[in-house]
């Protein structure tokens, strides 16, 4: 999986944007209600270390059971630290990549496609540079 990196930006005013109080079903639809709840600043929800956090831009199938998909934007905390399950970016043998990180019952880096096998790292080896905490995909893209 090839990845390009991209930093926040420092400059950028809040940009709020309205959130209504209903959820939009994904079943049967539901009335829909008439009022924002509140506002919602894009940058507040999906950055939560500001110093440590940076974008990246997926290519590659290799997690496409997990919903990431090529071309998806990749929210990236290094200030979180990686636990069993977390999608991380690691770095192995000199090259990046997006993976399921494993702890047990053995160290492994999963891919999220079948047509891909797991990566068996030396725990000395293995570099974890963030944590995924959020994945953006443009669906018109994905057609």
């Amino acid at each position: 999986m090839k990845l390009v990196m991209l930093l926040p930006a420092s400059d950028c005013p809040p940009q709020a944007f309205p959130l209504f109080a209903d959820r939009a079903s994904c079943g049967f639809p539901s009335p829909a209600q008439d009022y924002v709840e509140q506002e919602l600043d894009l940058n507040d929800y999906c950055v939560r270390h500001r110093s440590a956090t940076y974008y990246l831009r997926a290519s590659g199938d290799s997690m496409q059971d997990g919903s990431l998909f090529n071309g998806d934007l990749l929210v990236v905390d290094s200030a979180e630290k990686p636990d069993h399950g977390d999608i991380v970016v690691a770095c192995i043998d000199g090259g990046f990549t997006v993976k399921r990180l494993l702890l047990r019952p053995r160290l492994a880096l999963q891919p999220m496609n079948p047509a891909f096998p797991p990566f068996y790292p030396d725990p000395d080896q293995l570099d974890i540079f963030g944590v995924v905490t959020h994945i953006i995909h443009r669906p018109r893209e994905m057609l």
